[in-house]
């Protein structure tokens, strides 16, 4: 069951999320708190996938709660749906780019559409709560999203879709941002161009006499033409790269001459001409409705150092080097910042580390045994060392990193118990192939 904290003294706010989580209540559970101090130190013990923060509530900072967030890397799950005093509040959020924050609301347009959110994230499950344990079964996931033309709508599936490559070490911070305004440029053109013929002209000459691009997109789209129009996005996610497909249901627009240029600096238009210097195979079809593009995925992706080890320093480990041995006496633990680490037990090859795993050795370093194998870096690889004297100094005096490392090793048994299943389901079926006859 997933948790939702909804940090929150409004009474609407409270109610709506009371009444939205009663629809999906054998999957949601919604905790209440009213101050920004408990809210702090519910989110650190608890590490709960959605966050509601209220900023229409007296008394509470969900600015401070947003920093205490983006302090530590390790509180990056899920993500934050913000319920904003007024439309200016809004844009406010959606300016920081914030890729924790997935939706920003009015309150009105809270009420409208929480229950709706929360339909889009149980159909999506698998994206809350992944980051480090979805190496898994194939490494192949593909999906389509469909949407309308509300913007809003359209940066929370990119903001899901992006925070969900982020947390599962699939792309860098770095290219988090870049993803994040690639989407939001093609689906914005998507909505503008294609769904709602709204023209370059039409939309400059809107802006000039003070209208916001928003209210004209809702303003067309009330209308019976467009009214029904849709967006779809599709992803298709691979072990070394991720491929995107946007289609609207619009006539088409004239994509070759925003594509070829690539010197445009006019507000419209240039958003075409950005996009294609940070992605692959950026292609249009003939009819200009449908738009594809790629990106490469990290490999060993440097990971993201949680703020109590800010005071250790990394140890870089070359090709082949050993870091412990099966057998020996030693109950370190070891952080990994990047690299591969290949895992030998009685000589036989049995895994591959990467940052996804975060750590070494934390099975000897728990029950205070000897290493249950050998760990070899592939390549040039660093770590950090952690003694049991100073990680537990460290866990007493920040106990939610003892509770992560509990849960983390709690699915990592799960999934090896899933693992399991499917190994002797597969080792059935091939005895059953090669049973003779008689």
């Amino acid at each position: 069951m997933k948790k939702i904290i909804t940090v929150s003294t409004n009474e609407k706010t409270v109610k709506v999320v009371e009444n939205s989580c009663m629809n999906f209540k054998s999957f949601f559970h919604a905790e209440f708190l009213g101050t920004t101090e408990a809210a702090i130190n519910f989110i650190n013990y608890e590490l709960p996938e959605i966050k509601v923060l209220d900023f229409t509530s007296e008394g509470i900072d969900c600015d401070e709660i947003i920093d205490s967030i983006h302090k530590d890397s390790w509180l990056h799950y899920g993500g934050i749906i913000a319920v904003c005093k007024d439309r200016a509040q809004v844009r406010q959020l959606e300016e920081r780019k914030d890729g924790n924050i997935l939706a920003s609301l009015t309150q009105e347009d809270f009420s409208q559409n929480f229950e709706r959110l929360l339909r889009i994230l149980y159909k999506n499950q698998h994206f809350l709560y992944t980051r480090g344990m979805q190496d898994t079964l194939g490494g192949r996931e593909k999906g389509t999203f469909i949407c309308g033309n509300d913007p809003m709508d359209l940066r929370f599936y990119t903001n899901f879709l992006v925070s969900y490559l982020y947390n599962t070490n699939r792309i860098s911070n770095e290219d988090r941002a870049i993803l994040q305004m690639t989407l939001m440029e093609l689906l914005m053109n998507a909505v503008e161009h294609g769904n709602l013929n709204i023209s370059y002209e039409e939309k400059n000459e809107w802006l000039k006499n003070g209208g916001d691009i928003f209210s004209l997109i809702k303003k067309r789209s009330s209308e019976p033409k467009y009214a029904n129009r849709k967006i779809h996005i599709s992803y298709l996610i691979k072990e070394a790269a991720s491929a995107f497909r946007i289609e609207d249901d619009g006539d088409g627009f004239d994509w070759r001459n925003a594509v070829d240029n690539t010197d445009n600096l006019e507000e419209n238009g240039r958003g075409i001409s950005i996009t294609k210097q940070f992605v692959q195979k950026l292609a249009y079809n003939e009819k200009g409705n449908q738009v594809t593009f790629s990106i490469k995925n990290s490999k060993n992706v440097v990971n993201a150092i949680p703020s109590i080890m800010d005071g250790f320093d990394a140890i870089e480990y070359k090709n082949k080097e050993v870091i412990c041995r099966q057998d020996e006496e030693s109950n370190d633990l070891f952080f990994i910042v990047q690299g591969r680490f290949a895992v030998y037990v009685n000589g036989t090859l049995s895994s591959i580390l990467t940052p996804a795993d975060i750590f070494i050795g934390e099975m000897a370093f728990l029950l205070n045994d000897r290493r249950t194998a050998t760990v070899v870096a592939v390549g040039n690889c660093k770590l950090i060392r952690l003694s049991k004297t100073a990680f537990l100094a460290l866990i007493r005096k920040n106990p939610h990193y003892g509770i992560f490392l509990s849960k983390m090793l709690a699915q990592r048994l799960a999934l090896q118990a899933q693992y399991s299943y499917i190994f002797q389901q597969k080792m059935q079926e091939m005895q059953t192939m090669i049973k003779p006859a008689t």
